[in-house]
């Protein structure tokens, strides 16, 4: 039954963290919550939305650490939810501005744990790796040859 499968899903299939950012969405946007939170997030998505178009008025893409800190131990940050939300500082912010976005790794700790580095493009742009296609590379080449450009061998 549809029913089953959605909660075995939802109960096996996501993490103690995704649940919690799941209860924290459904609680701001219940009833009498709607105003306080949804209306004025939306207004910050706006004004967000313009910087990135200020920005991308002067540049072809942004280049951004993914997280403000080295990568943690898997399981290290799981009691500390503020932690968890501050690794993710960077990369909400392609999200709520509706631009694209990727994270990829560009080194690595003394611990050998990774480090990220985001590339954000504009609205619409294609953004690729080297693990792409060689349709869709070549579609990002016509798209940001300032990247292929930059990234010659």
């Amino acid at each position: 039954m549809l029913s089953d499968m959605y909660r075995r899903t939802r109960d096996e299939g996501f993490g103690a963290e995704v649940k919690r950012r799941i209860m924290l969405g459904t609680y701001a946007l219940s009833a009498g919550y709607y105003d306080a939170y949804y209306l004025k997030a939306q207004k910050v998505r706006t004004l967000l939305t313009r910087d990135f178009d200020e920005a991308f008025s002067k540049v072809d893409a942004i280049v951004t650490p993914t997280s403000p800190t080295p990568a943690f131990k898997l399981g290290e940050k799981a009691n500390d939810p503020l932690a968890m939300y501050l690794a993710d500082i960077y990369t909400v912010t392609a999200d709520l501005a509706g631009i694209p976005g990727i994270s990829i790794p560009c080194g690595e700790t003394r611990e050998k744990l990774p480090i990220g580095l985001q590339i954000l493009g504009r609205g619409q742009t294609r953004i690729c790796c080297g693990w792409c296609s060689d349709d869709s590379i070549a579609q990002c080449k016509n798209d940001m040859p300032f990247l292929f450009s930059a990234m010659r061998s």
